[in-house]
């Protein structure tokens, strides 16, 4: 698990104060809002996987999923453009939020195809991708989210180590504390919707991830996370 900062070389890049031109409202595949309202029920989950394009369908097809977006997150530079991140001088993870109804998913099932579909044991690398911004990362918004996390992070740690692999780089970290998720580029968003044949690093890496690992009195009381809001 990542516990220092990414380091960038040379001073981080100075970004722009705007979001980047011509980002869609809507997405390709689900008709939902891209940027949100999303309604009562929506909580917001945000993963890193390497190459963002495969992460964002992975997480698209799953049920209960309301709307999902490439992006930029985790570094100081403000609004980067790819170009930027792909130097390495934005401190940014290629990453995907998943926006998803608490009441027909839940953080455990989501992070179960979080954990199968990538190698979180390879620092700032997936396959031939490398650089800090193909890290593997999670960043929670709600105590729920972070409970799975950390279950699900330990569980597979168990299953990787019993098949032989090495250790966990995931960095696990509250949204709040990387700073804000930043929307790629319209070329990038739902990029396998729009190229079929298009280029993706993910898939399958062949162990289970259990789930249900947490029982209802491991998980935060509704008073506290409404304390906490």
């Amino acid at each position: 698990m990542r516990t220092s900062p990414v380091q960038i070389p040379g001073s981080p890049l100075p970004g722009r104060p705007d979001a980047l031109p011509g980002i869609p409202t809507t997405h390709e595949v689900l008709d939902t809002p891209l940027h949100g309202p999303w309604g009562e029920h929506a909580e917001v989950l945000y993963v890193g996987m390497g190459c963002f394009w495969g992460a964002e369908r992975i997480f698209w097809r799953q049920p209960g999923v309301i709307t999902t977006a490439a992006g930029y997150m985790g570094g100081p530079t403000p609004n980067p453009t790819y170009e930027e991140v792909c130097s390495g001088r934005t401190g940014h993870a290629e990453a995907v939020i998943v926006v998803y109804d608490r009441t027909q998913t839940d953080p455990e099932t989501l992070l179960k195809e979080f954990w199968e579909n990538h190698d979180p044991t390879t620092q700032d690398r997936q396959g031939n991708d490398r650089g800090t911004q193909y890290r593997s990362a999670i960043y929670w918004t709600t105590p729920e989210q972070e409970a799975a996390a950390r279950a699900t992070h330990d569980a597979f740690q168990q299953v990787l180590t019993d098949n032989g692999y090495g250790t966990i780089s995931t960095e696990l970290a509250p949204a709040s504390e990387v700073g804000p998720f930043y929307y790629a580029e319209d070329y990038h968003q739902q990029y396998l919707h729009k190229n079929p044949m298009g280029y993706c690093n993910h898939g399958p890496n062949g162990m289970t991830c259990p789930v249900g690992l947490l029982r209802q009195d491991q998980l935060p009381s509704q008073e506290s996370v409404l304390g906490r809001e």
